[in-house]
């Protein structure tokens, strides 16, 4: 599929305009980075495995009534998406102590919280990505009162989802980062899922040893990242079993065919 001009580059991602109107392709890069981008790696296959973990859970949510910007993997490293305008805010939806919680807190890592906790960060990478409550969201026309409850209700939604889905996998999923965007159709404005949802937006632990499966490995020079990675496609049904891969250098990723057969 021909793609057209770059109109942004990320830190872990870039965007061209799509085929036709109202479309983009998502392109996945390798690159690592944390600490508002003071820590920088290239990782091969980590976008690979991003593309298609992203996939794999963002299908999973259309199925049960979620809307999202996905409309299809077009290969290894890129996916059609649907072309919103960004809400300048990262929704994070909190299970377990964890990470800035825990500090900002004083709790004890590992601890699971009274309730699920869902947070609003303002986008801005000079200003540290700062934390944010209901009123600035409106006071600074961020986002209206509705699309706050909207994106608290989806946010819940996507938790209920995603908790049962890596549970099932041996996963306890401890948080997790959202985006979303505002879709124009006509006159009416619709709001849905954005960026990604993969290791590097979620904080996952293995249900048994506590490990760290995520970007964490990166961000605590733990080492493994990508094997990590892998490791969760290979418990969610997106790699094929490791004594089938033969020579293959990097993921060796499920087919259409295969999927089909599933």
């Amino acid at each position: 599929m021909a793609r057209g001009k770059q109109i942004y580059e990320g830190k872990a991602k870039i965007l061209y305009e799509g085929p036709e109107p109202g479309t983009l392709i998502q392109h996945f890069k390798d690159d690592a980075t944390a600490f508002n981008n003071q820590k920088h790696a290239v990782l091969e296959g980590k976008g690979v495995l991003n593309n298609r973990i992203s996939e794999f859970i963002m299908s999973g949510l259309e199925r049960v009534g979620i809307p999202t910007h996905f409309i299809r993997r077009i290969n290894m490293r890129e996916q059609l998406i649907r072309h919103v305008e960004i809400i300048p805010l990262e929704v994070v939806v909190r299970n377990v102590a964890a990470g800035s919680l825990a500090k900002r807190l004083g709790l004890n890592e590992g601890d699971a919280l009274p309730r699920s906790v869902v947070e609003f960060y303002y986008k801005d990478d000079k200003l540290g990505d700062p934390m944010v409550s209901e009123d600035h969201i409106t006071a600074f026309n961020w986002g209206s009162a509705q699309e706050i409850d909207d994106m608290m209700a989806y946010a819940l939604r996507v938790n209920d989802y995603l908790s049962g889905l890596f549970a099932g996998a041996g996963i306890r999923l401890i948080d997790f980062k959202l985006e979303f965007g505002r879709q124009y159709e006509g006159d009416l404005v619709r709001l849905i899922l954005a960026d990604e949802i993969s290791p590097d937006s979620c904080r996952l632990w293995d249900a048994d040893t506590g490990d760290s499966m995520d970007k964490d490995r990166f961000r605590k020079d733990m080492g493994g990242v990508v094997e990590g990675y892998r490791e969760v496609a290979r418990r969610l049904g997106i790699l094929r079993n490791e004594n089938e891969r033969g020579d293959a250098k990097g993921p060796v990723l499920v087919s259409s065919n295969d999927e089909n057969k599933a």
